[in-house]
């Protein structure tokens, strides 16, 4: 009688090893908004940086004989009325937005950081100071940027300081709304109660938790200041027409919109892009930042 063939038991099904992501890849897929927005803005910042390499030539050239040139091998965003090249002069426009926003956003912030810590703390100030808080912030803040430059002559350090006064009621009242929480807080008052000075108390234990929402705050500011500043170069009561911003360069081209719509719509696309990315930044530093928003992976 033949032996029952016994079958062989089924190997198990080796699966190929999983690849493992790199930091990198990790970091985008969590924060993709941080990933997306500061690669942006890293190029705008280099556009800004390196203008004159990238194939610019003087954006105040003038060449009637080339004026209302559309765009080219010769002159990549076309030509305005007076003859300029439209890609050098949004070009260097950039180092003027980058500028206008980025000092906006910190002098803002250190300004507001300051008034917002001395209000939340001392409840004598905290009545009158908010109150002049709350009449700035009453006036849209375009309006306030238009009467500040009213008062002045154009230039791009009379547009930061009256961008910058529009800012810090907001910047304020962001500060001392998170001072007004943390005072409250079992080791505040303990630190309190056992003698520490109130600077120690501010360094150690408030000014650290208020630098998150800072940070969000500040990526806004530089937005909001970016557009102000095109705003008020838009109507003429910004930077100098000498000085190439993106305001000014859709300022000038608004009259040929019609028949000549390169002259704003290039200007106006950097406008946008560049702050997109900001906005995209700052919603990924508050996902970042704050652990009830942050996306667990």
């Amino acid at each position: 009688m033949n032996d029952p063939v016994i079958a062989a038991p089924a190997l198990p099904e080796v699966l190929p090893p999983r690849k493992r992501r790199g930091p990198a890849a990790l970091f985008i897929r969590r924060y993709p908004n941080i990933a997306v927005g500061g690669f942006l803005v890293s190029i705008i910042i280099g556009i800004a940086i390196f203008a004159p390499l990238l194939g610019t030539i003087d954006p105040t050239a003038l060449s009637p004989i080339q004026r209302t040139q559309p765009p080219s091998e010769t002159f990549w965003f076309g030509t305005d009325m007076l003859g300029r090249d439209v890609y050098s002069r949004v070009l260097y426009g950039t180092r003027i937005s980058v500028t206008v926003g980025l000092s906006v956003a910190l002098l803002a912030s250190m300004i507001g950081l300051v008034i917002g810590l001395v209000s939340g703390f001392i409840r004598r100030l905290d009545g009158i100071v908010m109150r002049i808080m709350d009449g700035l912030m009453s006036i849209p803040p375009i309006l306030l940027a238009i009467a500040l430059m009213a008062l002045s002559r154009g230039s791009v350090q009379n547009v930061i300081i009256a961008i910058t006064i529009t800012e810090i009621p907001r910047v304020s009242r962001l500060v001392r709304g998170v001072v007004l929480t943390l005072r409250e807080r079992p080791y505040v008052e303990a630190a309190i109660a056992s003698g520490t000075r109130l600077p120690a108390i501010v360094r150690r234990h408030i000014l650290p938790n208020t630098l998150p929402p800072l940070m969000v705050q500040l990526t806004f500011i530089c937005a909001q200041a970016m557009i102000i500043e095109a705003a008020l170069s838009f109507i003429g009561a910004g930077t100098p027409p000498s000085i190439p911003s993106w305001g000014n360069i859709m300022a000038e081209g608004r009259a040929l919109w019609q028949v000549k719509p390169y002259i704003v719509f290039f200007p106006a696309a950097f406008l946008s892009v560049t702050v997109l990315a900001v906005n995209l930044l700052g919603d990924g530093l508050r996902d970042a930042l704050d652990p009830r928003l942050a996306k667990r992976t």
